[in-house]
């Protein structure tokens, strides 16, 4: 305001220097002139009309009227900037004077189903200042003594521009209360610092559930600016630069849910914009406790079963076995009681910041990217454990009856000698149908039916079709993100695909049918679909969406504010209940009839387990072992899905994986020895 009335007066002085010069004109310029022959009686020189002397007159008058109007408009103006306007300036100059900065929430917990803690905060001693401080030396100096960091990173972090300019900025986490104390007690030594409480994230179970619950981390550029293209949405939380934001699984998921309202705080600065005062503030409010469908003692046998499944492997020379997955789904509504995958990682490096050397780590090939969570990012051929599906499919379509039975010798020649393929039994089968070709696993049979399906002038691709209803090649729907959605392949897609190569190349043909009937060739699915298709099969064709979030508390602590409601994802149609009775008999065969071996493992737990191994075959590696089952096979309720990457047969690996959680929710540890199984 200061301003606009130096401006003021400068309008006024410069009215006035217009009116002293055109008084100053008429004085010098005159339109009259003395008569010197008849005394001085004065007379005009011209006559009247348009004249210069009435004209220089008529100018004259218009100035004085212009500069009188510009002078009263400034007085006008002027009094409205102190009588009418003051109020506005005034809160304009307060304004000037002031800033409001935000201060962060704590974030809401995550708890399993039963309430049991999976991450929540602590209280964290931080030492805080404004960026300022950044100039003053000799602080930052003694700060650096008593924290013992270097003074460079003490200075960096005051300076901190990810921060808002007004904002405490954080200088140093985890202070030691001793430290603070020095601090207080110093408070001329530490002019302008501050001790402030902020929280951090928890994980009571260590790494329990990594994969599942994701990480936090500062919000990046490109989260930021997505926030301001989707700014239409009113009720949408608002970020700033330093901000604490999910940055994997639940943790992003649900970041609405979890991130709390932000507190705010006035406080006062000088003309270079440096906090001199803070004022009132109001406390920021938590985020939503959410609850998840996972159970701990399920998860912990998820995880521990994974690692079972990967020992055994090596002790039957895979060595190269260092990844896999478990995912245990209730099979009547969706709930994911378990999800685990290997290698794991400590969420809890990411607090503060991840290292690089971490951070490179996380994201190694030799480490084997222990960031993907590969129940539901990796994809891998299915082996057979797609068999149930192929054998579904031959009933619907006439391809291969419940009557019919064929010869397996081991080797079978259906496309001719010269394209002649193996049974995993090189010994063969003999004469076999299509429920114990399931039990046995037969590759023979379901060559015959990959070939049925190829030479069907009808039906060529109704193989794809029965994959596809019972939701393979397409995303479950899982909320949490990073799904991956597998592949069902045919003629259209192999043509595509493979581009370059020439026309015969990319034909589809007999062999690609009798690959995919048996899982292997380009088929590619994920633990947590074929974790579907078993509870599909379990329930009579039913299929619930998957999915993790059970609840989200009220952020006033009573009561559920959102509760998940169960949702059916599809129905997997199949052609008569005989059909469906079928499979599911044959996998139970799988488990008690296929191998003694195997079958040692499951006939002390009370319940029936039905099942189906799978040996996935990948060139230049070592077979990836399947398992996957459902129990009580009459009453199903839990559905088992695992893969051992390179970890030989599935009844060599992934069973163990499976077993372990089986034994976890029936308290009924597996007591069977460690043997060489005998089953793909």
């Amino acid at each position: 305001m200061d301003a606009q009335i130096v401006v003021v007066i400068a309008g006024v002085i410069l009215v006035f220097v217009i009116i002293a010069s055109l008084v100053v004109l008429r004085t010098n310029g005159g339109r009259f002139t003395f008569d010197t022959q008849n005394g001085t009686r004065p007379r005009a020189t011209e006559g009247e009309g348009s004249t210069p002397g009435v004209t220089f007159k008529g100018r004259f008058t218009m100035l004085a009227i212009g500069a009188g109007s510009i002078f009263a408009a400034i007085i006008a103006r002027l009094w409205s900037m102190q009588m009418v306007s003051s109020d506005y300036y005034e809160d304009l100059a307060v304004q000037n004077q002031t800033r409001t900065v935000t201060t962060p929430a704590p974030r809401g917990r995550i708890l399993d189903r039963n309430g049991r803690p999976l991450v929540t905060n602590r209280a964290s001693l931080t030492v805080a200042a404004y960026r300022d401080m950044a100039d003053n030396t000799i602080v930052v100096r003694h700060l650096s003594n008593v924290l013992g960091m270097p003074y460079v990173a003490v200075r960096r972090n005051i300076q901190d521009y990810n921060q808002g300019a007004q904002s405490l900025h954080t200088i140093a986490t985890d202070v030691r209360r001793s430290t603070v104390a020095h601090i207080q007690e110093h408070p001329v030594d530490f002019a302008g610092v501050e001790v402030v409480e902020r929280t951090e994230r928890v994980y009571p179970e260590g790494d329990l559930a990594a994969h599942v619950l994701g990480y936090t981390g500062t919000i990046t550029q490109e989260q930021l600016e997505g926030q301001s293209e989707d700014g239409t949405d009113a009720g949408a939380i608002h970020y700033e630069s330093g901000d604490i934001v999910g940055q994997a699984g639940v943790e992003i998921q649900y970041e609405s849910l979890l991130q709390g309202i932000r507190g705010e705080q006035t406080v006062q600065v000088d003309a270079s914009g440096n906090v001199t005062d803070a004022t009132a503030a109001i406390p920021p409010e938590p985020g939503s406790d959410i609850k998840l469908t996972l159970d701990i003692d399920i998860q912990r046998a998820c995880e521990e079963g994974l690692d079972r499944a990967l020992e055994v492997a090596h002790q039957f020379g895979f060595t190269n076995a260092k990844c896999g997955a478990c995912v245990c789904l209730d099979c009547t509504n969706g709930d994911i009681l378990g999800m685990a995958s290997a290698p794991t990682f400590d969420p809890s490096v990411f607090i503060g910041g991840v290292s690089n050397d971490d951070w490179a780590m996380l994201n190694s090939e030799d480490g084997g990217y222990p960031m993907i969570n590969r129940s539901i990012a990796g994809e891998y051929m299915s082996a057979s454990t797609i068999k149930p599906l192929s054998a579904l499919a031959a009933l619907e379509y006439d391809i291969f009856t419940d009557t019919q039975s064929t010869v397996c010798e081991g080797w079978w020649t259906g496309m001719g000698e010269s394209n002649g393929r193996w049974c995993y039994n090189h010994s063969g089968h003999g004469t076999i149908n299509l429920q114990y070709g399931l039990t046995m696993s037969c590759d023979v049979v379901f060559y015959e039916i990959g070939k049925g399906f190829y030479d069907s002038e009808k039906n060529p691709e109704g193989l794809q079709e029965v994959f596809r209803r019972w939701g393979l090649g397409e995303a479950t729907g899982v909320d949490l993100p990073g799904e991956g959605v597998g592949r069902v392949p045919d003629a259209a897609w192999k043509n595509e695909y493979f581009s370059s190569w020439d026309d015969a190349d990319r034909t589809w043909n007999p062999g690609d049918m009798c690959n995919i009937v048996i899982g292997q060739g380009d088929i590619l699915v994920t633990p947590l679909q074929m974790a579907c298709v078993y509870a599909g099969i379990a329930n009579g064709g039913k299929e619930f969406t998957p999915h993790i979030l059970l609840s989200a508390l009220s952020r006033d602590g009573v009561g559920d504010a959102v509760t998940y409601e169960p949702r059916e994802r599809l129905t997997g149609e199949f052609r008569k209940d005989s059909d469906l009775e079928l499979v599911k008999n044959g996998l139970i065969g799988v488990i008690y009839d296929e191998s003694p071996s195997q079958a040692a493992h499951f006939t002390n737990l009370d319940v029936t387990v039905a099942g189906k191994t799978g040996t996935g075959e990948k060139s230049g590696q070592d077979d990836y072992g399947w398992f996957v089952a459902y129990a009580p096979a009459d009453d199903p309720k839990y559905v088992i899905a695992s893969v051992i990457e390179q970890g030989g047969f599935g009844s060599n690996s992934a069973l163990y994986a499976v077993r372990t959680v089986l034994g976890s929710i029936y308290d009924s540890p597996d007591t069977a020895s460690v043997t060489m199984g005998e089953s793909q």
